[in-house]
């Protein structure tokens, strides 16, 4: 496809067909389709419909990817490529696709491998004729502009050198203007192919039978059209340098969209090509597609993790940059996840494969952000709306040029230049690009730096965002208990830690991981303290935990019971609370959860734990609130633990709404939205889908569940709350551009083309214009690849 008005006229025949909802991108070159599965009397069309409809527009397909979710749609890429001609090689660039494979009820087709850019075989055929058409352009230019070196002959040499490059360079152009021409429609390659036929017919005809074949004949062009009434004009240059021109903007366009899709291509390359499997074992080198779910895998140091999974054994670093854009590698050990992709820094790691090819977090990014690439925004819908009727409309404007050039009394010539200059200066090429490269650029962008936004409709909800509403547990703090202070002497963590390692509690897991060495820490007097020195333990769910903890002091043992709990329990048990009583509610009053530790009857001290506010969400919410946006927080958790984590990230007291449930996380949203704001919400878990669905932007963040990744519009993979504000840093970015592009793109034809119809501007620096017009626009757009 070349053109916004070739995206028209695929979307219009795909969208005929029964259930079927189509969006065509043009840089991508390819299609994804949704079909309607709820309606069984309409009949579903396969693939072999889908690719047929293609045809019938003038093109072809091929399905790239066919997946089977349970849901009562399904959806399908294509990739949408001209019909095969004599230099047409299509190849995908992911030759993993699953092509041809038909739709059944409850399949899906996505748009995965169809994210590839234009293929090299293009691109080494436009640069071919580029190079031909150079060579041969640069005489024919010379010899028609500079009188005093037209030799005797001069014409039928500039003819002989004009012509290869009108056909066979231009053959692109007019190969696509005959398909479009054959199915009823037009396209800009219409306008560009009439404008080098006109001007290469009108000089042959002059050169045979206007007299311009005569020997001695020379010619004083010049580049701004005049009004010449001479028969004997030549205009060989004029359709020479428009080709050159337009295949060198073509062949600069063609480079620049594969460098919009960079990025998403190189997140699609990231993984593993074979891994180390362990079969009884025993170590073999196999291709990574010989990994099941349930298989071993041992990976070295500075290997990539081949497939998600779970440490077995070994520790290491890894680094996530690649996928989270966080540039610290994260320390793994046995039972902790690790996904693929990632590098392995340090020390080596065996690990069991839970999820494998489509399933794999890297595919799921690849899909999420192809979707998004491939849809389109609002602004971009009435774009393709003009595209669609533009060229028909230019093609009249044409006509109605040279006719009232003709009736002012002008020369034939005059009416033909300006007419000519009109059809090559309104190519609608920018206002088709215009969009969807800035689309794909920021959202290949935002892959790199952690951020997946959904679906290009996500970018326009950014511009009118005026709060955030952020869940606390998880997305400001970091979702898990922490020791934040110890109240009595040391011995009060160590005897509580010697107990509660034998604990499941959250509760107890933090105060046990309060104390650097679980099974050595050492007193000053010399008291050895460990998980293997308690026995008799108790745990009562909601009210404590209590062990005989075995002091082992100058090689005597003796017992200790020790308690850790709430005071009513201990109370129950005959322990003396009162001396620790206040600073334990006090505590509690502060929204931390506080426990407290006794043994030989008494309590001894008070443990503090908090869920901790994550180091970066203070710098966060300043960054939200220098983009216009009032943050608010929202949380099930005591209100006193949101006004303390509220305190520390700097949120009023009037914008914390505390011990909601997630019913009520919905009603806060659509108070807020009643009240004429524009919410952005945040959140990772259960509990949050509701409302991230309910809000006007939702962002997730990757470290939370799926149910609330499936429900955001845009995923924050790292977890970190400073990335919500580069989504919509990025969103607005990448908006601003957009809006850039197609001021120049519309200003520039409504500018260009009343000059073309005065007779202003010659057909050869028309071309040029036009060519110019759509690099600048893919230009603009990769502006965004260094966003920061």
């Amino acid at each position: 496809m070349t053109c916004a008005s070739c995206v028209a006229r695929v979307e219009k025949k795909l969208n005929r067909l029964p259930g079927v909802a189509a969006t065509v991108n043009l840089p991508l070159e390819s299609a994804h389709v949704r079909i309607d599965l709820s309606d069984e009397d309409a009949g579903t069309p396969d693939a072999d419909a889908l690719v047929a409809a293609v045809r019938s527009a003038g093109y072809d397909a091929t399905v790239t990817r066919t997946t089977a979710p349970a849901g009562p749609r399904t959806s399908g890429g294509l990739d949408a490529h001209p019909a095969p001609g004599p230099h047409d090689h299509h190849m995908d660039a992911y030759e993993h696709a699953l092509s041809g494979h038909s739709m059944a009820a409850g399949q899906e087709m996505t748009a995965d491998e169809d994210t590839s850019a234009p293929t090299d075989a293009r691109g080494t055929d436009l640069r071919r004729r580029l190079r031909v058409a150079t060579v041969l352009t640069v005489p024919v230019l010379l010899l028609s502009m500079i009188p005093a070196w037209q030799f005797t002959g001069w014409q039928w040499v500039v003819a002989a050198l004009a012509l290869p490059v009108a056909t066979w360079a231009a053959w692109p152009f007019h190969r696509a203007a005959a398909r479009a021409a054959r199915h009823a429609a037009s396209t800009m390659d219409t306008l560009v192919s009439i404008g080098i036929v006109a001007a290469t017919g009108w000089s042959l005809w002059a050169l045979v039978f206007g007299g311009a074949g005569e020997l001695g004949m020379t010619m004083t062009p010049t580049l701004w059209p005049g009004d010449a009434h001479a028969t004997t004009e030549l205009y060989f240059e004029v359709a020479a340098v428009v080709t050159t021109f337009l295949l060198a903007g073509r062949y600069a366009e063609h480079r620049s969209r594969r460098r919009a899709g960079d990025a998403l291509r190189a997140l699609l390359d990231l993984g593993a090509q074979d891994v180390a499997l362990l079969v009884d074992g025993v170590e073999r080198r196999v291709p990574i597609a010989q990994l099941t779910q349930g298989s071993e895998f041992r990976v070295r140091p500075g290997e990539k993790v081949a497939t998600d999974g779970v440490v077995v054994s070994g520790t290491s670093a890894v680094d996530t940059s690649l996928l989270t854009g966080e540039p610290v590698p994260v320390d793994v050990g046995p039972g902790d996840e690790v996904t693929g992709a990632t590098l392995n820094t340090s020390g080596a790691l065996v690990v069991r494969a839970t999820r494998v090819g489509e399933e794999t977090r890297l595919a799921q990014i690849g899909r999420l952000v192809a979707a998004a690439q491939t849809g389109k925004a609002p602004v971009q819908r009435l774009a393709d709306r003009i595209s669609a009727v533009f060229v028909p409309v230019v093609l009249v404007l044409a006509v109605a040029t040279a006719g009232l050039w003709l009736v002012s009394g002008a020369g034939a010539q005059t009416a033909f230049t300006a007419a000519v200059a009109v059809l090559i200066i309104a190519c609608p090429c920018a206002l088709g690009l215009a969009t969807p490269t800035a689309i794909l650029v920021g959202t290949g962008r935002g892959a790199q730096l952690g951020i997946l936004i959904k679906g290009p409709e996500v970018l326009e909800q950014t511009r009118s965002v005026d709060a955030v509403v952020l869940d606390k547990t998880g997305t400001v703090t970091q979702g898990r208990m922490a020791l934040v202070e110890v109240l009595g002497d040391r011995d009060v963590l160590r005897y509580a830690s010697a107990v509660e390692q034998l604990a499941e509690h959250p509760i107890g897991r933090a105060i046990a991981g309060a104390v650097e060495s679980r099974t050595g820490d050492v007193g000053g007097d010399g008291v050895v303290i460990g998980s293997d020195q308690v026995h008799d333990f108790h745990a009562e769910a909601g009210h404590g935990v209590s062990g005989v903890v075995r002091v082992a002091h100058s090689g005597v043992g003796l017992g200790r019971r020790v308690l850790v709990g709430k005071p009513a329990w201990l109370s129950r048990h005959g322990v003396q609370t009162k001396d620790w009583l206040q600073p334990f509610e006090a505590a509690q009053a502060g929204g931390a959860t506080a426990v407290m530790v006794a043994w030989d009857g008494s309590a001894r001290g008070v443990l503090v734990l908090r869920d901790p506010v994550k180091p970066t969400s203070a710098q966060a919410i300043d960054e939200l609130r220098a983009l216009g946006l009032r943050p608010v927080l929202l949380t099930g958790d005591s209100r006193g633990a949101a006004l303390e984590a509220a305190r520390v990230v700097g949120i009023p007291e009037d914008d914390v709404f505390a011990e909601v449930l997630p019913a009520d996380k919905v009603e806060v949203v659509t108070r807020l939205q009643r009240d004429g704001t524009r919410v952005a919400m945040v959140g990772d878990g259960v509990n949050d889908a509701a409302a991230l669905a309910t809000a006007d932007l939702g962002l997730a963040m990757g470290t939370g569940t799926d149910v609330a990744i499936e429900a955001a519009d845009v995923t924050l993979v790292r977890g970190d709350l400073r990335a919500a504000g580069d989504a919509i840093r990025l969103s607005r970015r990448t908006l601003r551009v957009i809006k850039q592009n197609l001021f120049w793109a519309f200003g520039y034809n409504v500018a260009a083309i009343p000059l073309a119809a005065a007779g202003l501007l010659n057909p050869m620096i028309a071309g040029a214009a036009m060519a110019f017009s759509s690099v600048l626009v893919v230009g603009n757009s990769l502006r965004l690849r260094s966003f920061r």
